[in-house]
């Protein structure tokens, strides 16, 4: 039998699909279409030209993608601990990696704020060794990034790792591997497209994170204001317009960089055989 035919209801089912897709999705994207055509071209134009919004765009996808970036490093290594090797308090640690989803994101921009400012915990101990400031500058954005977007890639890449047949690494350390060519050759490649994922979902979380970067951010025009931030300024100015305008660019650019980034994912998965 078919696997798509195991479960009856096709029609409900696809019948409720649609429906959930056109309520939550499809028109509130059309309603911010239709709102951004009342602009002309020239004030479209106009208004993502502005310096100030320019400079919002560089801050978010920026810090997002370094963020992501790390996030990706840290949570690959993360994850391989939590597989690889027993350790006392194993079992907490691995709880505490859902921690942010579960807290609220204007408690843990709070809670950042606090411990980074330059008169907090790490802040003060972080200026005095290396002169750098995190809180109310771009750096603690990405800090705050890292933070949220770690448990995308760790819970992404911690079943392939846990699903991944250790008779492979063994049979390479059979044929004369070192232990570095087997995790190279091997581990990775397999592992790859996960982490990818884990990147993708990362990224697209820290492109529209508010909460948790406005305590954080500093919230300083040109320098680490963030896009999420601009479109509230936006609409408190009642500029439905403008603020519609640059949330339709910002979805848009996002939209092309997660078809670019699962693109790639699509490829590294067929070049190493899993397709």
């Amino acid at each position: 039998m078919p696997q798509s035919h195991i479960m009856p209801g096709f029609r409900p089912a696809l019948g409720f699909t649609l429906l959930y897709l056109t309520l939550i999705v499809l028109i509130p994207l059309s309603a911010l279409l239709l709102k951004s055509l009342n602009l002309s071209l020239e004030q479209f134009w106009g208004i993502l030209t502005n310096k100030r919004v320019i400079a919002s765009f560089q801050v978010s996808f920026g810090a997002a993608l370094i963020a992501a970036a790390v996030a990706a490093a840290l949570g690959f290594v993360i994850a391989w601990t939590l597989v690889r090797y027993p350790f006392p308090g194993k079992k907490l640690f691995d709880a505490l990696i859902d921690l942010p989803f579960a807290l609220p994101t204007a408690v843990a921009g709070i809670v950042l704020a606090t411990i980074y400012e330059p008169k907090g915990w790490v802040g003060k101990w972080v200026i005095e060794a290396t002169g750098v400031q995190i809180a109310f500058k771009p750096l603690g954005i990405v800090f705050a990034l890292i933070f949220i977007g770690l448990p995308f890639v760790v819970r992404t890449v911690e079943p392939v790792l846990q699903e991944f047949d250790l008779a492979m690494e063994e049979a390479a350390a059979s044929l004369g591997a070192s232990r570095w060519q087997a995790f190279i050759k091997v581990i990775f490649p397999n592992i790859l497209p996960a982490t990818i994922t884990g990147f993708a979902l990362a990224f697209a979380r820290g492109v529209g994170e508010y909460g948790s970067v406005i305590f954080i951010a500093g919230n300083m025009p040109y320098i680490s204001e963030v896009v999420p931030l601009l479109i509230i300024t936006k609409l408190e100015q009642y500029d439905y317009a403008g603020a519609t305008a640059i949330g339709l660019t910002m979805l848009v650019i996002s939209f092309l960089l997660l078809l670019f980034i699962n693109s790639l994912q699509w490829w590294v998965r067929h070049r190493s055989g899993q397709l």
